[in-house]
């Protein structure tokens, strides 16, 4: 008797309410792609390299049209490696080649981590400024926070406090972050994100150029005890910036554009807002959410900055320490999370 094999999808689609209805009424095509966000996430953007690839450098360039790509952190990483070349693919792969060949000894300090950080970057992106800043059709945002109060200090002790009182004030309300934080989005000159006014967090804008490019790469993803925040970013209000994932981890923005949002990411119960009661599936979404559509492999991918319910099963990330709510009752840490992502996570856990 000949046995029938089945494969599962190797892809997952998640959609909005009008995305959706979009997606019954016709397939899925480039020309329908204005806004691509970019979590982040860390070691995340590993697992989808591949799918990264397929999408920047096989599918959205069947139709070269003007496109915003807005990433927070590693996202900004990921955004910025794609536009610095017209082989988005093998830049993805440098990226992933520089990541995993990363070193650190035991102790090693913030400013080293951060000296490392800013070789990586200049070695994928050095030269290659002006390609970023001119790409016929990316238009790269890459968001940042300024930090305010005690998170404006670098040393270890210092911060720290700062650190556990911005959580402490996250636990009883998300709007409290902004006594600790400032939103910046430091936008393609040509065009501004596309955004409604920003209302939740004081913001600003400010517009990208060759003097401030890496240094706000590199702000985007300075996490705070691991890498030192960055100064005085050229053309934004003085201050120390850190990653830009602290306050915008997985982009829940008021995205104004003409067709959709359109995020790859990694298979995770994906929260816009953080919170459990906003996520598809899981209560009301959020009206920004009803043009969104999710793209990610069908299958987990494990990492080692990644927590599970044992309860629920649900997948989230340990170095989500802002947002309320991403980790549930019953989270506990991977056997592999690092040291200090599982303090974070100790700290920030809710309980609810």
């Amino acid at each position: 008797m000949t046995a029938i094999h089945t494969r599962e999808p190797a892809l997952t689609i998640r959609a909005g309410r009008r995305a959706l209805q979009r997606l019954k009424e016709k397939p899925l095509s480039p020309e329908d792609v204005h806004v691509i966000p970019g979590a982040a996430g860390g070691p995340k953007a590993l697992g989808i390299s591949g799918l990264d690839k397929a999408i920047f450098g096989d599918w959205l360039p069947r139709v070269p049209q003007e496109r915003s790509l807005i990433g927070s952190s590693i996202g900004s990483w990921r955004f910025a490696a794609v536009a610095s070349s017209d082989d988005p693919k093998a830049q993805l792969g440098r990226l992933a080649e520089l990541y995993t060949a990363q070193r650190f000894a035991k102790g090693v300090s913030a400013a080293e981590v951060s000296r490392k950080s800013v070789l990586f970057l200049e070695e994928l992106l050095g030269g290659r400024e002006d390609a970023i800043l001119n790409h016929p059709w990316y238009r790269l945002n890459v968001v940042v926070v300024r930090s305010l109060g005690k998170l404006a200090e670098d040393a270890r002790g210092r911060l720290g406090l700062g650190l556990m009182s911005a959580i402490s004030a996250n636990m009883v309300s998300r709007r409290h972050l902004g006594r600790f934080m400032e939103r910046g989005i430091i936008h393609d000159a040509r065009l501004k994100a596309p955004l409604a006014k920003l209302v939740d967090f004081p913001s600003h804008e400010v517009a990208l150029s060759r003097e401030n490019l890496l240094p706000a790469l590199l702000a985007s993803a300075s996490i705070p005890l691991v890498m030192a925040g960055v100064r005085n970013i050229p053309g934004a209000p003085e201050g120390i910036y850190r990653d830009g994932g602290l306050l915008d981890y997985h982009l829940d923005l008021p995205y104004q554009q003409p067709g959709w949002c359109y995020t790859p990411t990694s298979p995770i119960r994906w929260c816009p807002a953080g919170s459990t009661s906003l996520c598809p599936g899981g209560g009301a979404t959020p009206p920004g959410c009803r043009t969104y559509c999710w793209l990610h492999p069908q299958k987990p991918i494990w990492n080692p900055c990644l927590t599970e319910n044992s309860r629920t099963g649900r997948i989230s990330s340990a170095m989500s320490v802002m947002t309320p709510a991403v980790n549930g009752p019953g989270d506990r840490p991977l056997p592999k999370v690092t040291a200090w992502a599982t303090s974070f996570w100790s700290l920030s856990k809710p309980g609810v």
